[in-house]
This record gives C-alpha cells, structure tokens and sequence, in this order.
C-alpha cells in the first residue's frame, strides 16, 4: 500500500535528492527516501542483532568458571613476541 505525505526538505537535501533523481539513481524523490528509510530500517534490525549477540556473548562469558581463564602471558604473548621482532 502507498501512503501519500508531505515532506519538507532542506535546501542541501533536495538538491542531493534532486541531483540523484537527474544522475538516474532514483527515478523519483519517492524512491529515494523510501532507500533511504529501507536502509535506516536495515541498519535498525543488523544493531539491534549485534547488540543481542554481544549481550548473549557476555553473558556466557560471565558464565565461564575461573579455572578456564587464560592468564595474561599466554593470552598476549605471540602479540609481545611479534611487536620485539618489529622492532
């Protein structure tokens, strides 16, 4: 379904859009904001899916027992040893 509205621009975002709609990208301003609202809404659902997956990853981290920790030496030291042979 298609809802007609009003929309009040800037004077830089109608010539953005109006230069987009010459240059072919979008055949009409329509077009062009409704991209650019699918892609806001694209944007919207993949943070929202990052955000859940780093909560869900702290989590489980929070539920590691202490024994399965790694001790800093080990944890960084191919890092150390690749940093001194840089230098």
């Amino acid at each position: 379904m298609t809802v007609k509205t009003t929309l009040s621009f800037t004077d830089r975002h109608h010539h953005y859009v109006t230069n987009k709609v010459g240059q072919g990208v979008f055949a009409t301003q329509s077009a062009a904001v409704a991209a650019a609202l699918e892609q806001m809404m694209q944007d919207e659902e993949e943070r929202d899916l990052a955000l859940t997956c780093l909560a869900h990853e702290i989590r489980a981290r929070m539920e590691t027992p202490p024994a399965s920790f790694i001790d800093e030496e080990s944890a960084f030291s191919a890092a150390r040893r690749t940093i001194q042979a840089a230098l």
